[in-house]
């Protein structure tokens, strides 16, 4: 079966970087070498720290003609089924400094907070975390276990920021948001140096070089982090394409103007964690010239690509990816499908291409949903 007869996926829009130059030594500072360094050595020396697989879909690579396609699958990242755990947690240790009269707040779409409030518990911190009217209850439910406080707010993502930095300032609660803004970017640079972590991993788990990666991004947090950690971890610096909701595509958007954009999202995404209006300002200080390629894909594709990767159609293995995990995925697949796609961004036979699969069933009732959806949609 020929790869356009199997999948038929498209893109729903494509962009090269005209703006592109890869600094390694820049990417750094930006991050802060010694943030980038502490990191590892933190989070690697917390209780019950393993590498998350990587693991090869081979496949998905024979498929599509490429010589390897890895997954990082971070639905294995300690306990909390995604790789959120690596900055939040880590920026809570660093900010708090051992000082157990602090409260820390946050606001999230779902992993950010969870990560936030699994660090505050292990310190037994208090934890206040603000949630938008669109983040599931079952989210909800889970940072309330880690003993967190959780405020939801009529409105999108950008509200329930608003209204924690407003009850943050009345009460001193000390933030610990992976969202920068003007005189607040060292908390999101430890997040984005905690991220950077998975990258020094991958390093040591294959002795292929990487020739691709796609990157999903929301504000920026994951794909910046990863930038900072290819810049410190990789020898060769490979061709990196950044993955966005096509109602919510900010990177996209900043990256063709060469100037931050903001979007108007007219629909909420599926891919909640990545229904983004804006990006974040230290993410964009990496990704303006880091990033050779950017893409945008549609939901449509999310519940099929939810159930290939549980009914081991990539690979033998049966792997639990959410809905922000597939993006990667559905862009990979929609740009082998299209000869001048995979033309451009250089996919052939000696291509190794890397994935993030950057959440698990973090959200159980919409994973539920999605593959039911998915598994339909493939007529099981």
């Amino acid at each position: 079966m020929s790869q356009s007869e199997e999948y038929g996926w498209k893109l729903s829009n494509l962009i090269s970087n005209s703006n592109f130059k890869f600094d390694r030594e820049e990417i750094i500072n930006i991050c802060g070498k010694e943030n980038l360094v502490d990191a590892l050595k933190v989070i690697s020396n917390w209780e019950n720290y393993i590498p998350t697989p990587l693991i090869s879909l081979d496949e998905l690579s024979n498929q599509l003609k490429l010589n390897n396609i890895f997954y990082k699958d971070e639905s294995k990242r300690f306990n909390l089924k995604s790789f959120k755990a690596l900055g939040g947690a880590y920026a809570v240790e660093k900010v708090t400094k051992g000082n157990k009269n602090i409260t820390v707040s946050t606001a999230t779409a779902g992993n950010h907070g969870r990560s936030v409030a699994w660090g505050a518990k292990k310190l037994g911190l208090e934890c206040k975390i603000f949630i938008s009217e669109f983040v599931s209850e079952i989210r909800s439910q889970e940072m309330k276990k880690l003993g967190a406080d959780v405020i939801r707010v009529k409105g999108n993502y950008e509200k329930s920021l608003e209204e924690c930095i407003k009850q943050s300032k009345t009460n001193k609660w000390e933030i610990v948001q992976d969202v920068a803004w003007k005189n607040y970017e060292y908390v999101p640079k430890l997040t984005i140096s905690g991220y950077s972590v998975m990258i020094d991993e991958i390093s040591r788990q294959t002795d292929q070089y990487i020739t691709h990666i796609f990157l999903q991004a929301g504000v920026g947090g994951m794909a910046s982090g990863a930038i900072a950690g290819v810049a410190k971890y990789f020898k060769r610096i490979p061709k990196i394409i950044i993955v966005e909701p096509e109602n919510a595509d900010c990177v996209l958007k900043s990256i063709e103007k060469g100037s931050l954009q903001k979007v108007n999202i007219q629909k909420e995404s599926i891919m909640g964690g990545m229904s983004c209006g804006e990006v974040s300002l230290v993410p964009w200080q990496i990704l303006k010239n880091s990033v050779n390629f950017c893409t945008s894909v549609a939901d449509k594709y999310v519940a099929k690509t939810v159930a290939m990767l549980k009914n081991k159609h990539f690979c033998n293995k049966n792997i639990i990816g959410g809905e922000c995990a597939t993006p990667g995925l559905i862009s990979l697949i929609a740009s082998c499908d299209s000869a001048n796609i995979k033309e451009k961004l250089e996919l052939n036979k000696s291509s190794n291409v890397l994935l993030i699969g950057c959440e698990g069933d973090a959200d159980k009732n919409l994973y539920s949903e999605l593959l039911n959806k998915g598994n339909k949609e493939l007529g099981n």
